[in-house]
């Protein structure tokens, strides 16, 4: 067999590498904003062993060089042909971005709501930190985005 013959045609596996781009985004929002925020080593531990795993999903046994690469142009067909689809509807736009979660308001901190995002007090306080600030009482608003980076409005004085 050829380094560059496919084991099945073509359309195989740019069909898989668009499944998985979409199941992958179906998960990946289900895990909520901070999957997409700042990585830690355990977001990198994640994101390999994720990889590794769909390669057989797009790839299934083929072991051909062309297989991997009709994938990955599906994969990125498919992240075009989304981010075109959320530019003209927005309700879809939403759901896979999703809304901003506020954290801080007036100086007080939303515990029922970094609970729910799952984020840490202590990262809560390294952002604080980060942007120039002590405590949540120099914050007038604090959000969690939908790309799961945290902003800050600071209090004025």
């Amino acid at each position: 067999m050829s380094t560059f013959a496919l084991t099945e045609p073509w359309w195989h596996y740019a069909g898989r590498g668009a499944l998985t781009y979409l199941g992958l985004l179906v998960l990946m929002r289900l895990c909520g904003k901070r999957a997409f925020g700042e990585m830690s080593a355990f977001d990198v531990i994640v994101l390999v062993l994720v990889g590794g795993t769909l390669r057989s999903a797009i790839t299934g046994g083929d072991t051909s060089v062309t297989a991997p690469f009709i994938g990955v142009a599906a994969i990125l067909a498919t992240d075009k042909a989304v981010g075109w689809a959320c530019t003209r509807w927005p309700r879809l736009n939403r759901w896979i971005e999703g809304r901003p979660t506020t954290l801080v308001r007036n100086g007080r901190r939303d515990d029922e709501a970094l609970r729910r995002e799952n984020v840490p007090g202590a990262a809560l306080d390294r952002a604080l930190h980060y942007h120039g600030m002590e405590t949540e009482g120099d914050v007038a608003l604090a959000r969690l985005e939908p790309n799961g980076k945290m902003t800050f409005i600071r209090k004025r004085s």
